[in-house]
């Protein structure tokens, strides 16, 4: 999968490689679905939310450029698989989670393969970790119509943050937001996505 589908498609960073190649895709799949869970596509996990193409965790991981000693916070734990990824790069990994069988079986999980340093919590991804705030790093795996200002309140001066912005499937791009260390906000549209759409409370 490494080798095929991310590494031939310009995804180079050594760090983000080895976590895709450390991480085993299966443990986070659906039992019927484990014998294609390395195929580059999303794939069903319930709840009408969906564990992300490969390729789209590795593209959306290397953007975000999360480093050891980063506090990173995801939006959308789903089936844990990001964070996992997340957790190898990074210091500590704050998940949030809205569903809450979800977020309780990602939690399982992750504990049970050991990734420690990632803390799954059933919340509103809209309303962030103040409590934990600020993140180095924050990303997002599903859709808001429009970007949170209260997620762009809780990223660091000097941070990152990545995240799919659009009304319906059709219209989503990922957008890269960045805070220099004076707190100036930018903004740079990325890539066409489809992601599922971000839940409200």
């Amino acid at each position: 999968m490494v080798e095929n589908d991310i590494k031939k498609r310009g995804i180079l960073d050594p760090l983000v490689l080895d976590a895709l190649n450390t991480v085993k895709r299966e443990l986070f799949v659906p039992n019927k679905y484990r014998d294609i869970s390395y195929n580059d596509h999303p794939l069903p996990i319930g709840y009408n939310q969906t564990i992300s193409q490969p390729y789209i965790v590795a593209f959306m991981t290397e953007y975000l450029q999360v480093r050891r000693n980063h506090k990173v916070l995801e939006i959308g734990t789903g089936s844990g698989y990001q964070a996992a990824v997340l957790s190898l790069l990074a210091d500590q990994v704050f998940t949030i989670e809205i569903i809450e069988s979800l977020g309780d079986m990602a939690r399982t999980i992750l504990k049970k393969n050991n990734y420690n340093n990632v803390i799954v919590r059933i919340g509103n991804g809209y309303e962030g970790w103040e409590k934990e705030a600020p993140f180095d790093r924050i990303i997002v795996t599903a859709a808001p119509e429009k970007i949170p200002t209260v997620l762009v309140d809780q990223l660091k001066n000097g941070g990152r943050m990545i995240i799919p912005i659009g009304q319906t499937s059709l219209e989503q791009h990922l957008w890269l937001i960045e805070k220099n260390i004076k707190g100036i906000i930018t903004k740079e549209k990325i890539l066409p996505v489809r992601f599922v759409p971000m839940v409200h409370e």
